[in-house]
């Protein structure tokens, strides 16, 4: 069983002051995570519930792995509700991510939080209007293989270049870009003498 505290941890590490939505994204998170009974439990329609998402690089660390989901008839991260038996919600996401496009991911272990992302999601049946609390977890895959499931229309790698024609949501494209400038900076800082770094930190 998740714990509510661990994902409140995790989520409270969550910084970029550039990005206003992410930071209302993530405040609103942390009011789920103490104030809600049953935070990750899909049935639980006020104030909304946590989801899980991936945002998978392909093997050239540049293209992004999308769904066409079915029922929102958009492109979209792989990504879904948690599950009673997820034992995190990045095994969630990972989970997820499988399931819809069979693709193989890189290693077993960690996955930064790439991004948080608050948005709505439309009535269906019995389901009410309701919100999406989406964490969303950078990984890596080991091959451009995948597969459709048969919760979406297509699966696609897709570049930068393409974000307009796949309407790639902008917490998306700011989740990504906050990847690749940190990818950035890390690459400059391997470059910087050891001892000048500890010396700027001083």
């Amino acid at each position: 069983m998740i714990d509510p505290a661990d994902v409140a941890s995790l989520v409270g590490r969550f910084s970029d002051f550039s990005d206003g939505e992410a930071v209302k994204s993530r405040d609103l998170v942390l009011m789920l995570l103490e104030r809600s009974p049953a935070p990750f439990s899909r049935k639980q329609f006020t104030p909304g519930h946590i989801t899980a998402t991936g945002l998978v690089l392909a093997p050239d660390r540049e293209r992004l792995l999308l769904v066409h989901h079915r029922r929102l008839d958009r492109w979209l991260l792989p990504g879904g509700h948690v599950e009673p038996e997820d034992p995190t919600v990045l095994s969630a996401a990972r989970r997820e991510v499988i399931e819809e496009t069979g693709v193989r991911l890189e290693g077993d272990g960690a996955a930064p939080l790439a991004g948080i992302d608050v948005h709505g999601i439309p009535p269906k049946g019995k389901d009410p209007y309701h919100l999406h609390h989406d964490l969303i977890f950078l990984f890596r895959a080991a091959s451009d293989d995948f597969q459709v499931s048969p919760e979406s229309r297509g699966v696609v790698w897709c570049r930068p270049s393409e974000f307009d024609r796949y309407a790639v949501p902008r917490s998306v494209r700011r989740a990504y870009q906050r990847h690749r400038s940190s990818g950035v900076i890390g690459r400059i800082l391997r470059l910087v003498p050891e001892s000048v770094r500890h010396a700027c930190q001083r």
